[in-house]
């Protein structure tokens, strides 16, 4: 629970000041929409600060520096960012479900809860990254979900590299995979709740005269570029 705790703690250290910068763009994004012919509602407006809440919360902590103690003077005291490897591939890891192996070890070998806890975690926590693409854009589909949820971890387990964290293909698998679990949790909201997931699109807003504000209207299914 303190583990848990101490993650959502570093997330939200990030993630509320991006949602509060992200909201000083709504004046922006507004004009913007409107000129598309689109209006919003306040449902999906919510659900898109959650969408930017989530991928930095993601971004800050999978990216939280690693510290390191030496004992040395000077202005940092004993704290030093490591940032250099004792071998180019410390902490690195290239082959494939080798971690799965790893997984399955822990379990056998009685350490199932934390096993689960974690394998759960690196699934879970990029299901939002899956899910809000499909479900706030029109023009949904798998792989728009797939290339947001590997696209972020790609990026994630590169800068891990440098700030001495693990770097692991296995990582970006599971991750991606479970962006591709947000898009079939989406796949299961349009089949039994069709008009719900409707709330989240934009519409689009007819003119007196059968037309679009601001131009000739986006053509039938247009919107993918909503923001």
């Amino acid at each position: 629970m303190y583990k848990i705790l101490h993650y959502l703690g570093e997330m939200l250290v990030v993630a509320v000041p991006a949602a509060i910068v992200f909201s000083c763009f709504w004046p922006y994004r507004r004009s913007a929409l409107e000129a598309m012919g689109l209006r919003t509602n306040p449902l999906r407006e919510v659900t898109l600060i959650a969408f930017i809440m989530c991928l930095f919360g993601v971004l800050a902590v999978t990216l939280w520096p690693v510290y390191l103690v030496r004992n040395q003077g000077g202005m940092w005291g004993d704290v030093l960012l490591l940032i250099e490897r004792p071998s180019p591939l410390t902490n690195v890891n290239l082959v494939p479900f080798r971690m799965f192996q790893d997984y399955w070890q822990d379990l056998t070998q009685g350490g199932g809860l934390f096993t689960v806890i974690n394998f759960l975690g690196n699934l879970a926590v990029f299901v939002p990254l899956g899910l809000f693409p499909a479900l706030l854009w029109r023009g949904e589909t798998w792989k728009r979900s797939v290339l947001v949820g590997g696209g972020v971890s790609l990026s994630v387990e590169i800068g891990q590299y440098f700030i001495m964290r693990s770097t692991d293909i296995d990582d970006l698998l599971l991750n991606t995979l479970g962006a591709l679990c947000g898009w079939w949790l989406y796949m299961l909201l349009r089949r039994f709740a069709p008009k719900f997931i409707e709330k989240f699109k934009c519409v689009k807003v007819e003119c007196l005269y059968g037309g679009t504000p601001g131009n000739r209207g986006p053509a039938p299914g247009a919107g993918a570029g909503q923001l």
